[in-house]
């Protein structure tokens, strides 16, 4: 099993940014990619960006291409989502999530989750 917490979110005006951090704990070694989604009020949950175990690939939501970075640090077992420019529609439950394959958009294709961290941007 793997164990994720999610950390970093928060209220922020447009246009400003925020750094959210995933830490992993558990059988690690079986994760190929994590990735971070959101989930705002009234709506399913969207894929937002995700990492290969080894930094090698990214992947992005065309909405966040540009705006948010992701990256890992495998000594410490994190993955990070730095988002700037953020714009009201980006406000949403943040989670991340792992899987043991390479890429994948779609929550089903997750097999663990972090609890998720409020993600509120004012206009």
């Amino acid at each position: 099993q793997v164990r994720l917490v999610e950390s970093g979110g928060g209220l922020v005006q447009a246009g400003g940014s925020l750094r959210l951090s995933c830490a992993a704990s558990g059988r690690t070694f079986s994760v190929y990619t994590t990735g971070w989604f959101r989930q705002a009020p009234g709506k399913e949950r969207e894929f937002v960006a995700a990492i290969i175990w080894s930094g090698a690939s990214t992947y992005y939501a065309n909405s966040v291409k540009g705006r948010f970075t992701i990256s890992r640090n495998n000594a410490k077992n994190t993955v990070d989502l730095q988002m700037n420019s953020l714009k009201p529609e980006d406000t949403a439950v943040y989670y991340c999530a792992t899987r043991p394959y390479i890429g994948g958009r779609l929550p089903n294709e997750y097999d663990y989750w972090g609890q998720g961290t409020q993600v509120t941007v004012s206009s």
